[in-house]
């Protein structure tokens, strides 16, 4: 099968020819139909995030089932999956808790270098994230997908398996957005915008959406953004706490920077919370005023957005069935895995929301 290979940061990937291992014991072989390139695979491929080399990344997707190993009943041949890197083992404590996104059974969730699907010229090709979605085919356990209808159009499905679901959950789960509240999200590409729009699905009563990009900001408010910020030209605290009179009970980072990390708390009010989404680079400190924890203020992370996404991802793709959730503004065109770089190098420049990767599964 033919799939993209991360050789070390800042080289392009290659389209290479790898083999891949037959299903096993509660393992399920897919037929990947659409892989979405996020912000998280380009931390990865500039270094910001170390990976064992070689090594097919990916962990937003959307395929087919087609064959399956011994003791699988959850999905057959034929069945249509989305892929989830939160994948769990439904006994841990974090599991038993509430917490499956966070599971820590190593023998389900294999850490980075340990999974031995992937071959390429008679080595060990490493897999991303229990998943490796950038390839024709993948071997994932049977608790890495979710089963959906199959009338849900895969290049919608695919979206869910990472931003929407980090979007809307931390919106949902993390912080829980009262209705009728006042929120704030910096950054307007896909995770962003989709915690837009799960701040719409919450009831907030105000909604700020902030990025750097006009075309972004409109888009924010078609997901339901009722106001906007563009920080290029503006002091983003000092605006947003003129535009609430003292600050958001609710804020969100999007993108993964030290300083919007930093204003996402300073534009709090008292008593706030500010939920860290994007993902900062390994090594890099946030600096905050110690006083303000005095006034209860709060800043906390979240792991895809807290998902328990066998639960979560069906929801999500009725909401959208019912036409609220809005899923078909974030997908900003489709090309060939052969064109993957091209695809990262404008995800880079901050154009698009999502391009997909379409492998031409019907």
């Amino acid at each position: 099968m033919k799939a993209a290979v991360f050789h070390e940061p800042n080289q392009p990937l290659t389209i290479e020819d790898v083999e891949i291992e037959k299903p096993k014991r509660r393992e399920v072989l897919l037929r990947t139909a659409y892989a979405g390139l996020c912000h998280s695979d380009l931390h990865f491929m500039e270094g910001l995030y170390p990976y064992p080399t070689p090594a097919v990344l990916g962990h937003e997707g959307a395929a087919v089932v087609e064959a399956v190993g011994e003791d699988v009943t959850y999905v057959k041949p034929g069945d249509h999956v989305i892929t989830c890197l939160s994948v769990f083992c439904g006994e841990c404590p974090q599991c038993m808790t509430g917490h499956p996104n966070l599971c820590e059974n190593t023998e389900v969730k294999l850490l980075p270098g340990a999974a031995r699907r992937l071959k390429w010229k008679g080595e060990v090709l490493h897999q991303a994230f229990n998943l490796s979605v950038f390839a024709e085919q993948m071997v994932v356990h049977e608790h890495a997908v979710v089963k959906i209808n199959p009338e849900i159009p895969l290049d919608r499905a695919a979206l869910v398996g990472c931003g929407v679901m980090t979007g809307v959950g931390a919106v949902f789960h993390a912080a829980k957005v009262e209705p009728g509240s006042t929120v704030a999200i910096l950054g307007c590409g896909g995770i962003g915008l989709s915690a837009v729009n799960g701040a719409a699905l919450a009831g907030a009563a105000r909604i700020i959406a902030v990025d750097t990009n006009p075309s972004k900001l409109d888009l924010a408010k078609l997901m339901g953004a009722t106001d906007t910020v563009n920080a290029s030209n503006v002091d983003v605290v000092a605006t947003i706490k003129e535009m609430t009179g003292g600050g958001v009970p609710y804020s969100f980072e999007a993108i993964g920077l030290k300083q919007t990390a930093e204003q996402s708390f300073a534009m709090l009010r008292p008593g706030g919370v500010a939920t860290i989404i994007g993902m900062i680079p390994l090594g890099t400190r946030i600096e905050l005023h110690g006083a303000d924890f005095l006034r209860d203020k709060k800043i906390q992370g979240t792991s895809m957005g807290g998902n328990r996404f066998r639960v979560d991802m069906p929801r999500l793709l009725e909401m959208w069935q019912q036409g609220r959730l809005k899923l078909d503004h974030l997908i900003s065109g489709k090309i060939s895995l052969e064109q993957i770089n091209e695809g990262f190098a404008m995800l880079k420049s901050g154009t698009p929301v999502r391009n997909l990767i379409n492998f031409g599964v019907a």
